[in-house]
C-alpha cells in the first residue's frame, strides 16, 4: 500500500475550486438558455397511467393546452378490425404523433373531448379529444367545430391551426 501526500498552497486551491464553480455555472447557463429554444413539442407527456378526470386534463396541460376539466363529450369508440380509405388520412395524423392505432383493431376505447381555452389564435369552438385504451392514451387530435373547421395533432401549433 502507497500513500502519497502533497502540499497545496491555499492560493491555488481558491483558484482551483473558482474554475469549478465558473465551469458549473458556465453549464448551468448553457443548458438553461439552449432549453429556452427547444420546442414545446419536444417532450410529449407520458401517455400511460392516464386513469382520471384530472390525469386527462393533466396529459393535455403537458402539450400545452389549458382546457375546461369538464369534458364536452365522452363516448365509446370501436377501432375497426380492417380500415378503410376513410381511415388513412386518421392513421398518418396518429402515426406522425407516436400513436398505432393499428395495435387496438377490433377493441373498444373511450374518447373524451374537452374545449381548449387557450387557442393561439383565440379562435373558440375548438377542441382537444384523446382516446384512451386501458388507462393509456392510444391515439388524439385537436379540430376545430366550425364548418370550414381543422384537424391536427396535439402538439400545440405555433401560429394557429
Amino acid at each position: 500500500m502507497f500513500i502519497v501526500t502533497t502540499k497545496i498552497r491555499r492560493g491555488r486551491l481558491a483558484l482551483g475550486a473558482l474554475g469549478i464553480a465558473v465551469v458549473c455555472a458556465a453549464a448551468v447557463a448553457l443548458t438553461s438558455f439552449l432549453g429556452a429554444f427547444a420546442p414545446a413539442s419536444a417532450v410529449t407527456p407520458n401517455p400511460k397511467g392516464v386513469k382520471t378526470a384530472e390525469d386527462r386534463v393533466a396529459y393535455l396541460e403537458g402539450y400545452g393546452w389549458l382546457v375546461n376539466p369538464e369534458p364536452i363529450a365522452v363516448e365509446e369508440v370501436y377501432i375497426p378490425d380492417e380500415f378503410d380509405e376513410t381511415y388513412t388520412e386518421y392513421l398518418a395524423l396518429q402515426a406522425s404523433q407516436g400513436f398505432d392505432l393499428t395495435k387496438y383493431r377490433g377493441k373498444r376505447t373511450k374518447r373524451y373531448a374537452y374545449e381548449i381555452l387557450n387557442y393561439p389564435t383565440g379562435e373558440t369552438g375548438v377542441q382537444a379529444g384523446i382516446l384512451i385504451y386501458k388507462n393509456t392514451v392510444v391515439g388524439g387530435e385537436v379540430l376545430s367545430a366550425q364548418l370550414d373547421g381543422f384537424l391536427h395533432g396535439l402538439a400545440m401549433p405555433e401560429s394557429g391551426g
